[in-house]
């Protein structure tokens, strides 16, 4: 077995580990939203300007971060707006100190704006401390409070769902 391979399965146990210390039921919390960390892949990065949309879209928003997965090659530069699969070593620890403390911060909301699954960008969906986490209905569901199906690419049917949610849960 490579050890790529190696590594991806031994990350793969420490994730479904973590994922069932996750509670069936959560209640979120009614702190207002101000704050937003974006989690993405590259091909929806580079389509997308995701940020743009969620500050135009959301008025209560003055902080928007985003970080995007990139599989390595070693061609590519190194930069604070990507992260692959090197930054985190095969027992789940990140090795690279600005994902570290993109993870850390504790951003009033994640949007998880990837909908296909990528052990990587759940891994970190789940590690990161904000305080509600919204996803796509196709990605693991136990990861987000809560769940949109939808297509990443019509970004603006996603913002309008999102944005009746968290009107209904006062958090905008």
């Amino acid at each position: 077995m490579a050890f790529g391979k190696f590594k991806k399965q031994t990350l793969l146990k420490k994730f479904q580990k973590e994922l069932k210390l996750i509670p069936e039921t959560r209640t979120p919390n009614a702190k207002e939203i101000h704050s937003v960390a974006i989690l993405t892949n590259n091909a929806l990065y580079e389509e997308i300007d995701i940020a743009e949309h969620v500050i135009s879209s959301i008025e209560s928003v003055r902080n928007v971060h985003i970080y995007s997965y990139r599989a390595f090659k070693k061609s590519d530069p190194i930069t604070y707006k990507y992260f692959t699969e090197k930054d985190i070593d095969w027992n789940g620890k990140i090795k690279d100190p600005s994902l570290e403390s993109f993870l850390e911060n504790p951003f009033d909301l994640l949007i998880g704006y990837f909908d296909s699954n990528n052990l990587y960008l759940e891994y970190c969906a789940l590690k990161s401390n904000a305080t509600f986490k919204i996803g796509f209905s196709k990605v693991n569901d136990k990861i987000f409070d809560l769940v949109v199906s939808e297509n990443p690419k019509n970004i603006d049917i996603f913002i309008d769902v999102i944005k009746k949610y968290l009107k209904l849960l006062h958090k905008i």
